[in-house]
């Protein structure tokens, strides 16, 4: 695995949850701004801790851009933020800019997502998609138009597509599940780096599709429908209880935190990780995404307070390592 011994850590961004919804421990005054930058699908979370950790700590600036994934790690690994928020594991290319750039960064899960596929409310034909039905629709060079090309007994309305840009993690992870690393996805579709927006494109649009993460599903549901995936194993909608199962596949991941080591060294910034893990769990599970398993929680806390820097991603030749997140942590 790639990793290496230095120390340290960083932290996250915020609005939404309760004060009182938080664990919060008394500390001494912290000062400082902590910068943070990446997936609209952290977002959530990572807004909600720092409302919380603002509350108790008013002298620390959070500072919380949604950039996309990979937009989030293009400033992550030129040293311009102390925390990147991903909603996939940090690419070779990525952890090589990083690197040549002195850049060790502390890789932190914080919980669990299932990528889902919207439809409006009004479609009333299409409960569930195969996969097979899923790369026809989405993938370069699709002659699918309608909803009739895709199921003969489905009408002749033609399909929008609402999408993540390809600065988004959730694009990049719907991309390699559906055409491989070395496919691509069709152009002729509306792309944001907000999910909102896809939300209200698909909300919009009596024959439109859309994915995005589980949270704004869930926050929309009236609003959306969501569709089931059927991944071999018959038709499965994203719940809480398929997601942490890996039931709800292929498409449940884990999302999370990158800390810049040596931004970890600062007090406001290894505060705040602090806080951050102390709340993810309960704060995934009120923002919408599912809770990780209380040991990946600890092992990441223990990353952080070691300096255990890397990623279980990447192999020490740069490949990908493959396997569930219980596993590889």
């Amino acid at each position: 695995m790639l990793k290496s011994t230095m120390k340290r850590t960083a932290a996250a961004t915020a609005t939404g949850i309760a004060v009182t919804a938080m664990t919060v421990i008394a500390a001494a005054p912290l000062t400082g701004d902590v910068k943070i930058a990446g997936s609209s699908t952290v977002g959530p979370i990572t807004m909600a801790i720092s409302e919380a950790f603002r509350a108790e700590q008013p002298d620390v600036q959070v500072q919380n851009a949604v950039t996309g994934t990979g937009g989030g790690f293009k400033r992550f690994c030129v040293g311009e933020t102390d925390i990147s928020n991903a909603s996939r594991p940090i690419k070779a290319a990525e952890y090589k800019t990083a690197k040549d750039n002195g850049i060790e960064f502390i890789e932190m899960p914080v919980a669990y997502d299932g990528l889902s596929i919207c439809v409006n409310k009004a479609n009333y034909w299409c409960n569930s998609l195969t996969m097979d039905q899923i790369k026809a629709l989405f993938a370069d060079g699709s002659t699918v138009k309608t909803w009739n090309d895709l199921n003969a007994e489905w009408p002749k309305q033609e399909i929008k597509m609402f999408i993540p840009g390809t600065d988004s993690g959730t694009f990049d992870y719907f991309k390699e599940v559906v055409v491989g690393d070395s496919g691509n996805i069709r152009a002729d579709v509306t792309v944001s780096e907000d999910d909102n927006i896809l939300v209200q494109g698909i909300a919009n649009e009596a024959a439109s599709i859309g994915f995005f993460g589980c949270a704004y599903y869930f926050e929309n549901q009236d609003k959306l429908k969501v569709v089931s995936v059927d991944g071999g194993a018959g038709p499965i909608a994203p719940t809480a209880e398929t997601i942490e199962s890996g039931a709800y596949a292929p498409f449940s991941r884990p999302l999370f935190i990158y800390v810049n080591a040596r931004a970890a060294q600062r007090p406001e910034v290894k505060g705040f990780v602090q806080f951050y893990f102390r709340n993810a769990a309960k704060t995934a599970s009120d923002v919408g995404y599912v809770a990780l398993p209380r040991s990946v929680y600890n092992k990441a806390m223990r990353n952080f307070m070691s300096g255990h820097t890397g990623t279980v991603f990447l192999d020490d030749a740069g490949n990908k390592v493959h396997g569930s997140l219980t596993e590889l942590y």
